[in-house]
């Protein structure tokens, strides 16, 4: 039987691409959109920390203003700046005025500076303080002559021109990631004469304050940029390179309001997001458990329908088979049970309506085999009362007297009280008596020979099937004074062979090819009949077969199939 794949498991297979590509883009769409959000928490994340860096920087710039404008307005600290004595009085002047003054702030600032006096006058003492070179490692001061700065490049540009109170980075600023704040400390009298500069510097770490919101060890760079020379670097945390652009980096600005200083953070993408795998792991094993979750459900409804559906291939299979006994219910109110009870019902008409054409095929089959049995007899009577009546006229009283008796016997035989099968031994005994029969014609003009094994003499077979091909040895084959008649039968395989053969004139191959074709061919009435009986009752790979030499005789072969001896009763009738 050819196998097939059932129609819900059919059903089932685009069901299952349908799940897949739906938990195909619910997971795109979820991944997407986390990653979306994963990455705007970081950038905001980033952006409030670049928020809480600018107000640090903003708070702690004017502080260091609020110490310059201080330092700027105390007249008494300008005096100091410009007194002249004894130095003892000078001393006296620093101790009392300017460091107090100087001191004041760096005890109030929250983070380490170094806060720078240069003066213009040679009277007052120096302070040197701790090294320049060195990073600051605590608040201290300084008081130092202007000579020192006037040779320095930022110094002649920052004197000749009209800014003031500035951030640069300028001497070991840069190296050391410091920057300073640069004022001018003009005379009360007319707020003119430079008497000095002050100059305050910090650490650009303790600038920005706390950098736990810029992991540079996750490749996020923080920079503080100089608008005003160009957008030059003056600080940076970080690896990222001066070329980096935003194919690799999320670039963020954030301006220092009141400063031309800009704070740009790099964020790499990776960072942003770092978590993808873990988020793609994560939906894939939802999305697998969904499409897991939804093929269960799938499998068992189309195992249920399945099911159905094969007890409807069964019983139409059965159908097939010729088996239309078979029903079919199905519980519920659903499309199988509209289904079984159409096939219950189609089932119930073809079966009335087989049994309808099987008894009217039998009816005319055996009307058939009737006819063509009621041919044969009136064939064999026309003939033989035509012999009796040329005896008759010959006086030939005997033979007449004989050929009655034969044709009485013969007719019992044939008879068979009414039924059409008989046994093969019977049939037999029927041409011996219509030999008998021709033997009052003829006397001893023909010899007969019956060799006709014993395992098939109780066999069934249908009647006359033997007698109109031994009739047509004495009619067509004739010839000379005498001739030979043999009839054979035997077992092969599972059919009957029953051969008469005759030792007559033969026929021409032409003769042999229309015998059967042909029912209007002289001698070919009653071989068409015997044929036709024999296919009509058991098929059409049984019938007759002729095989003839012309001049050397004819076989006539007759194949049956091997019937059931007990289909026939005692009396020779079928059971």
């Amino acid at each position: 039987m050819k196998k097939y794949m059932p129609f819900t498991y059919k059903m089932l297979v685009p069901y299952l691409l349908l799940v897949l590509i739906t938990d195909m883009i619910i997971g795109y769409i979820s991944y997407t959109m986390l990653i979306q959000s994963r990455t705007e928490m970081a950038e905001t994340n980033v952006r409030t920390g670049m928020e809480q860096a600018r107000n640090n920087i903003r708070y702690q710039m004017d502080e260091i203003q609020r110490m310059s404008d201080t330092l700027f307005s105390s007249l008494s600290f300008q005096r100091a700046l410009q007194a002249k004595g004894e130095p003892y009085q000078i001393y006296l002047v620093m101790l009392d005025e300017i460091v107090p003054q100087i001191t004041a702030p760096l005890k109030l600032f929250g983070n380490n500076i170094r806060l720078m006096l240069y003066t213009m006058n040679e009277d007052l003492n120096l302070v040197s303080g701790d090294d320049l070179e060195a990073p600051i490692e605590g608040s201290d001061y300084y008081i130092l002559p202007l000579e020192e700065i006037e040779n320095r490049e930022w110094y002649r540009k920052y004197k000749d021109s009209e800014l003031d109170n500035i951030w640069l980075q300028i001497d070991t600023d840069q190296r050391l990631g410091n920057i300073s704040h640069i004022r001018k400390l003009v005379s009360y009298s007319d707020y003119k004469t430079i008497i000095g500069y002050i100059r305050i510097t910090v650490s650009l770490d303790d600038l920005f304050g706390n950098f736990a919101t810029f992991p540079v060890e996750e490749g996020i760079t923080l920079r503080l940029n100089d608008n005003a020379s160009g957008g030059t670097v003056i600080y940076q945390r970080g690896e990222a390179g001066l070329g980096a652009g935003e194919a690799n980096y999320l670039i963020l600005h954030e301006p220092i309001p009141g400063a031309d200083f800009v704070i740009e953070t790099l964020v790499p993408h990776a960072y942003l997001t770092k978590d993808t795998a873990k988020l793609q792991k994560s939906i894939f094993a939802v999305c697998a458990l969904s499409f897991a979750g939804m093929s269960l459900i799938g499998s068992v409804v189309a195992r249920i329908s399945g099911r159905k559906m094969a007890r409807i291939v069964r019983l139409v299979r059965s159908f097939q088979e010729g088996n239309f006994q078979k029903r079919i219910a199905f519980s519920g109110n659903d499309e199988f049970v509209h289904i079984a009870e159409a096939f219950n019902v189609m089932a119930g008409n073809i079966q009335e309506l087989i049994n309808s054409v099987y008894v009217q095929g039998l009816q005319r089959k055996q009307a058939e085999l009737e006819a063509l049995q009621a041919q044969i007899n009136p064939h064999f009577l026309y003939n033989t009362l035509s012999t009796i009546s040329s005896l008759a006229n010959l006086g030939e009283t005997r033979k007449v007297t004989d050929m009655v008796q034969g044709l009485s016997r013969f007719y019992r035989l044939t008879l068979n009280q009414g039924k059409v099968f008989t046994l093969l031994e019977h049939e037999v005994m029927q041409v011996e008596t219509y030999l008998d029969i021709q033997r009052v014609k003829y006397a001893d003009g023909f010899k007969v020979y019956v060799d006709i094994a014993d395992d098939i003499k109780q066999v069934p077979v249908m009647k006359l099937i033997l007698q109109p091909f031994v009739e047509n040895v004495f009619k067509h084959a004739w010839f000379g004074e005498s001739i030979a008649i043999r009839i054979t039968g035997r077992r092969i395989a599972d059919g009957i062979e029953l051969k008469v053969i005759d030792n007559g004139i033969g026929m021409k191959p032409k003769i042999v090819k229309k015998l059967l074709s042909a029912p209007s061919l002289s001698g070919g009435y009653g071989v068409k009949n015997v044929d036709e009986r024999i296919k009509l009752r058991y098929g059409e790979e049984y019938g007759i077969s002729i095989f003839s030499i012309y001049g050397a005789g004819t076989t006539v072969r007759i194949l049956l199939p091997a019937e059931d001896p007990i289909l026939i009763d005692e009396s020779g009738g079928q059971v």
